[in-house]
This record gives structure tokens, sequence and C-alpha cells, in this order.
């Protein structure tokens, strides 16, 4: 048995209001969610003393961040720090979270993201990439890179349009359920093969939002949740994957790495694919959850797009994937509120979208350009 597995635990989640919040900054919206996450766990503020935080896109401080947030939460805390992976950040923070409580160096850590991306001028539009080697040949955007992984699935495996709408209708159809998404209407496949062309072959429907919002989550040990209010959910496995390599790699569209760090959170908890009830995947574009699906082992390299046909991937289907609604509809905070909605459903509080008996949850993110990933197994305390 892995010696980290269950051993720490998360104890409380929060989230601030979420989509255009004009007048809001990262650090306001940073508070929020610090004292609602405080409120769900039951602690104190004088009892948090661990701080990993993301910088939000117009977080001015950048590295500084951590100092910044820790000014205005009025906490001194022993373990510190800042880190940027793009979506593959609340992963690795968690993780960091996890293994600085097993090595007593915090007691409660909390890890915060904050961003006032849709009011603060942020457009994700800069070169996704090092250098002149990316914005020569038109990746503008992270979106470009993606494209570039559903054009080469479509080109070898048959993947279509349309197998990404599945997961665009999925994903808004889940929102729908969710009271604090940002997109509630539901959408049809039609809509999804209507809406325009942002980089082919992907649709606006295909790609996430750009939001305003913070997410805090505080992890601690199994022996000290006993003293918090809400049941923990147990951090069960933790993997990451890296390429370095990115387009000097031949497949590397196909983002392998992704695969290695599910092996390796499946591994350290003791689980395969056939254990998960429900799955928290990173969709900053639709095309994502396809190779997630692939690299998570609930089908084969290129069957993908097949597995999303007839809502195998909705509440009630084989697999429930993005229960909330993802990034594609409830709200991006790069994948912070995947880990709250995983923890939400193996504490059983998600109402109408609570997929019954849900006791493992797999939850994925992946970032900067596509060269970070992470998984984490989240079981039911």
């Amino acid at each position: 048995m892995h010696p980290l597995r269950n051993k720490t635990v998360i104890v409380g989640v929060g989230a601030s209001p979420q989509g255009k919040l004009p007048g809001s900054t990262p650090t306001t919206l940073g508070v929020e969610a610090f004292k609602r996450a405080l409120d769900d766990s039951g602690l104190k503020k004088e009892q948090i003393d661990g701080l990993l935080t993301m910088p939000g896109t117009t977080s001015p401080e950048g590295g500084y961040n951590f100092a910044r947030l820790g000014e205005a939460l009025g906490i001194d805390p022993r373990y510190t720090g800042s880190l940027t992976l793009g979506g593959g950040t609340a992963g690795s923070i968690l993780h960091l979270a996890a293994i600085a409580v097993n090595a007593g160096m915090a007691d409660y850590v909390a890890c915060v993201f904050a961003d006032a991306a849709a009011t603060g001028g942020s457009r994700f539009s800069r070169a996704s990439g090092w250098g002149d080697s990316y914005a020569i040949w038109g990746f503008m955007s992270a979106c470009a890179n993606s494209a570039i992984s559903a054009s080469r699935h479509m080109a070898l495996y048959g993947t279509t349009s349309r197998h990404l709408g599945e997961v665009a209708v999925a994903c808004r159809k889940h929102a729908s359920l969710n009271p604090h998404a940002v997109m509630r209407k539901p959408i049809t496949i039609e809509d999804h093969q209507s809406s325009r062309w942002i980089v082919k072959p992907l649709h606006l429907l295909d790609c996430c939002l750009i939001s305003d919002g913070a997410v805090c989550i505080i992890v601690s040990s199994a022996e000290r949740a006993k003293d918090c209010r809400k049941p923990p959910v147990l951090i069960s496995g933790m993997g990451q994957g890296y390429t370095l390599q990115n387009m000097e790699r031949e497949d590397w569209w196909y983002v392998p790495h992704q695969k290695e760090a599910v092996e390796r959170a499946y591994r350290m908890a003791g689980v395969g694919a056939r254990d998960i009830d429900v799955a928290q995947f990173y969709d900053n574009f639709s095309i994502s959850v396809i190779l997630w699906l692939e690299h998570a082992g609930f089908c084969k390299p290129g069957e993908g797009g097949a597995f999303v046909e007839g809502g195998r991937i909705q509440l009630g289907g084989e697999l429930p994937v993005n229960t909330a609604g993802g990034n594609l509809s409830e709200s991006y905070m790069e994948g912070w509120l995947h880990v709250v909605e995983g923890v939400r459903q193996l504490r059983g509080e998600c109402g109408v979208r609570q997929v019954p008996g849900a006791e493992l949850c797999l939850v994925t993110g992946r970032g900067m350009s596509l060269n970070c990933a992470n998984a984490t197994v989240l079981g039911k305390g």
C-alpha cells in the first residue's frame, strides 16, 4: 500500500460567485472563496497554517500572489508559496498541500485561485508557446494547440465534430442543473454545429468560458478531519506527467503524459478505470474530454469519439463526466471547480445532479502548451 494513500483529506471547499463580476479583483474574490471554505470546514482562520496560491491572469503581483493574498486574509502561515502551471495548477497545488500535511509542515493548508479574467481584460490570445516557433505558425491561443489535437484525432480515428458536440451538450445539460453555473441554457448538437468557428475544427461551443471568480480548497490529515464540520474526502491517489519537448515530439498532439499521470494516480490509490464512479475531466476544449477518456482507460486509443455517443457521459450514463458543467459551461476556474465538484459528489451534496452511490471520483488537469498534466483519485471518507 502506498504510504500517502488516504493519509490526507479535503476538509473544506468554497467558491465565490462566478461569471462577470464588475468591481471585483482577484484579491477580493480570493478572500470570499477562503471565507466560504472556512465556513464549509468549520475551522477558524487562526487554524490555517498553510497557504498555496495560483496567481490569476489579472493578478499584477504574479509570483508574489501568496504574499498579497496572505496579507488580505490576515494570516502568517508556516508553509506558503505560489505556483503557475496553467490548467495543471489546481491538481499540482492539491498534491503539494497533501505532501506538506503528510510531512508535518502544516496542519491545514488553504489552496486558493482567484481571477478577474472576464472583466479585467485578459483574452488568453498570446502566442501559446515559447518564442517565434509558435506564433509564426498561427499558434496564437490555447485553442490552436487543441485544434491540432482534434484534427489529428479526426484524421486517424474518424472522430467527428458531432462527437465533440456530444461533450459540449453533456456539460451544458449538467450546468443546467447547477444553480451556480454561468451558462445554464441547454444546447443541442445542432446548436453546437452552427456556432461560429474559433480555430477549425473547433467551434465556439467547443471552447471554455472566460470568467471572474475564485475557489478555495482546504487540505488536512485524516486524523484532524474528525474535528471538521463535513465528512472528509480522501486524497487516495495522485499522479503527474509532463513533456517539455512539445512540438519536437511526434506524438505531442496526443499528450501521452496525461495517460502517465492517470496511471500513477491509479497505482497510488490501488484502483483502475472500472472502479471510478464519476469523473471531472479538465475541459478547456471539448477534444480534451475525448482524450482523457482514452488516457484514463475507459476506452482504447481512438475510441473516445464513439464512447461519448448516446449520452454515455451524461448523468445516468455509464460514466457521468463534469457533472457541474465543467470549464465549458459552469465557469472557467482553470480546473479548480472540478475538484470542488468531485468533493461535493462524494459528500452526496449535489441534489438533482448527484451520482447515486458515488464513492470514487477521478479529477484531472492539464495546462500550459499541453505539457503539464495531473490526476487525482478522490474517495468517499
